[in-house]
């Protein structure tokens, strides 16, 4: 006797599946992944775009899902595999409009596809169970109470790690708003595109159906479709860039500085979103931008988004950022993107949540400080350094400025600034301009 045909799975849930086994097995990032697969399986439009919000939004709700599971389970062992499909069949009964029969078949049929018949059945019982109770009811029952912890409770009902939950409190001067901040953290993200200055203009973005941002000059939110299927992104004349990585470019471009404005110094310019702002703008202020970045595929990366810069405005080298190799004081001004946790872009990185901890952001404060060394080093006395992280936590952004400064003796903080996705929109990015005396 034949096999009984097995159920076709659809394609935008098979993609979200491959996107989850990327994350999980091979430590991969969704924002990368997702493009490759959404290609692999040809789908475009609404099925890209169901695929890309229950994948992203399994990875970023696992914090919550993931005790509403084992509330459900009689045996706590379960496949990382099995796991993968009851998130995205979870994902879809409690934040997505699917209806019940819908995702709870289709979670059987991926994981008879990909796993075996054997937890057909568990799969089947979880997302039943799960499927009787609305959010709220299983907040009420898997998360500490809010009165007695909490954090805890925060942690839980916003999916992410406790630590992180309490870094973000110290950050915030008004702890009201910390709610706020973790709900803005899972919000699906826009696509924001950069107009390069004499390379592009707001209003050609505009006409490829994207609107205005508030607060970047240069920036357009694409109303939908594949922003690399936009000519002026296509040619390099515009990229994909988020509003708060434009506003930290053009923070280090318009700072004050008197004397000479000529040599501007990228020092972490990987991928080269703001190294190419930056040429764009040295282009056109007759000042020469000199992009610099540790790992030689990342410099490769940077060539590729100034190609469309004039010639001679900008050179990409790759070297050691911590080992500078130009004289001191070179320089008139300076950024220093560092490397950091990138817990104020976990909009669009919803893994990173689950992979940082607390001994990552140590070592990084470390790294931190030296680049701020270095480039305050390298700029000329009267010349300005932009520090920035793509981070809110206290220990990587004005910990890092003011360990640093009070050691130095030679430099002033003039301006701090840190935007929030929950007030701005925008990544949560921060900015510290420091004048060498």
């Amino acid at each position: 006797m034949s096999e009984p045909r097995r159920p076709r799975v659809d394609d935008s849930r098979q993609a979200a599946l491959d996107v989850l086994t990327a994350v999980r097995a091979d430590d991969a990032y969704a924002n990368l992944v997702l493009p490759q697969v959404t290609r692999k399986h040809r789908l475009e439009g609404r099925d890209a775009a169901f695929a890309t919000e229950l994948a992203s939004g399994a990875i970023r709700m696992s914090g919550l899902y993931d005790p509403i599971i084992d509330a459900c389970l009689t045996k706590p062992k379960l496949q990382p595999e099995v796991r993968d499909v009851l998130r995205l069949g979870v994902h879809q009964l409690l934040s997505m409009r699917v209806p019940d029969h819908a995702a709870i078949s289709t979670s059987v049929d991926l994981v008879r596809t990909h796993v075996g018949r054997g937890p057909t059945g568990l799969v089947n019982a979880v997302l039943r169970k799960v499927s009787q109770r609305d959010t709220g009811a299983w907040v009420a029952e898997v998360a500490p109470d809010r009165d007695v912890d909490l954090h805890g409770h925060l942690a839980v009902v916003h999916s992410h790690p406790r630590w992180i939950v309490e870094a973000f409190a110290e950050s915030l001067a008004d702890p009201s708003e910390l709610e706020a901040l973790l709900a803005a953290d899972n919000a699906p993200p826009r696509v924001t595109l950069v107009a390069r200055p004499g390379l592009s203009t707001v209003a050609e973005l505009e006409a490829s159906g994207g609107t205005r941002t508030r607060l970047s000059p240069y920036g357009v939110v694409l109303g939908g479709g594949d922003p690399g299927a936009v000519p002026a992104v296509a040619e390099g004349r515009a990229g994909v860039q988020d509003e708060g990585s434009q506003l930290v470019a053009l923070t280090m471009a318009d700072a004050e500085l008197t004397g000479r404005d000529e040599r501007w110094l990228d020092l972490c310019a990987g991928p080269g979103g703001k190294a190419a702002l930056l040429g764009a703008l040295a282009a056109q202020r007759g000042a020469w931008l000199l992009a610099h970045e540790r790992q030689r595929h990342r410099a490769t990366l940077v060539a590729s988004a100034v190609r469309a810069v004039p010639s001679g405005a900008v050179d990409v080298v790759a070297g050691d950022g911590m080992r500078a190799a130009w004289v001191p004081g070179t320089f008139d001004r300076a950024i220093v993107d560092a490397p950091c946790s990138g817990l104020g872009a976990l909009r669009r990185r919803p893994e990173a949540r689950w992979r940082r901890t607390t001994d990552d952001v140590e070592v990084l404060v470390k790294i931190q400080q030296v680049l701020l060394d270095v480039a305050l080093d390298s700029v000329r006395v009267g010349g300005v350094v932009v520090y920035a992280t793509c981070s809110p936590v206290r220990a990587e952004t004005s910990a890092v400025v003011e360990a640093v400064l009070a050691r130095r003796g030679d430099s002033d903080e003039i301006d701090r600034s840190q935007l929030w996705p929950h007030r701005d929109g925008t990544d949560a990015m921060f900015t510290s301009v420091i004048r060498r005396r």
